[in-house]
């Protein structure tokens, strides 16, 4: 196998095991809030032991730079809670879905708060997306369980749309990984008072999938695409990352026989197909 080629399969496996959080998630018993707090711990743990392995020093940072790693930390914890309701409440594939709509939200604050120049693309990704959501939406009422976890599923890729701008523009000088160990402890520090006692008496079963989501869908997911762009380019990750859905969707289908509806199936392919159009003519 070629460098290229192996570069492919990791931005792939990256996908995967983006894709296999959700899924993971869904046999988790504990709440959205306890599995966040868990998997930050054991994120933060094995990104320090990489730091004192390599004897690397930290990037000394100003109180405001602290400030918006903490802030930053606190969206990302948004983020993954209400990504993990979505699945819990609406199932794997629309819990997905509706995160996948991330890029609109990223593309509207890019155009509202960053007096951007609007693109041809970022209106046809807008309009995509939301005929996508529509497609998705089992019925226009709050009661109804599924259109919860949609929801759910939105607001987790607003609250990354958000997170995503941020990242972008706050003048930083850490790099990616160090950037995560700030972010995931500012999750511990929010979280640990609430749900330290609920994530120490969790069964082992929710251990063992809290430690799968921790070590294989977060640390070892982002060492394979940070290794693979050494080969190919961010546009073409990015196209693949957008598979995301689809992976969890098709190992949803073939673990707990969850079968998508034509309706999801469709718009699934309306918002991936736009997000992967727009990831191309960047």
């Amino acid at each position: 196998m070629n460098k290229y080629s192996l570069a492919l399969l990791k931005v792939h496996g990256t996908a995967i095991f983006f894709g296999l959080s959700g899924v993971f998630g869904v046999l988790i018993e504990s709440s959205s809030e306890a599995l966040t707090l868990g998997r930050a711990i054991i994120a933060f743990a094995f990104i320090a032991l990489y730091f004192l392995f390599k004897k690397r020093p930290l990037t000394k940072l100003t109180y405001q730079e602290k400030l918006m790693q903490f802030v930053m930390g606190g969206l990302l914890a948004l983020h993954w809670i209400s990504f993990y309701l979505g699945v819990k409440i609406g199932g794997v594939a629309v819990g997905t879905l509706g995160f996948a709509s991330f890029p609109a939200f990223t593309a509207l604050f890019e155009m509202l708060f960053f007096r951007e120049k609007p693109r041809v693309r970022d209106f046809v990704l807008l309009i995509a997306i939301s005929f996508g959501l529509i497609l998705i939406t089992p019925a226009f009422e709050f009661g109804n369980q599924v259109t919860q976890g949609l929801l759910w599923g939105i607001f987790s890729a607003f609250s990354y749309g958000v997170l995503a701008v941020m990242n972008r523009h706050s003048a930083t000088k850490l790099s990616g990984v160090e950037s995560s160990l700030w972010q995931y402890l500012a999750i511990m520090l929010i979280l640990l008072p609430f749900y330290s006692g609920e994530l120490f008496f969790a069964s082992l079963s929710d251990w063992f999938w809290i430690g799968c989501i921790g070590v294989f869908c977060t640390t070892f997911a982002y060492t394979l695409y940070v290794s693979s762009l050494d080969t190919i380019n961010a546009r073409t990750a990015a196209m693949i990352i957008s598979l995301e859905p689809v992976y969890a969707i098709l190992v949803a289908w073939l673990w707990f026989d969850d079968v998508p509806s034509l309706k999801m199936v469709l718009g699934g392919a309306l918002i991936i197909g736009a997000v992967a159009w727009a990831n191309l003519k960047k």
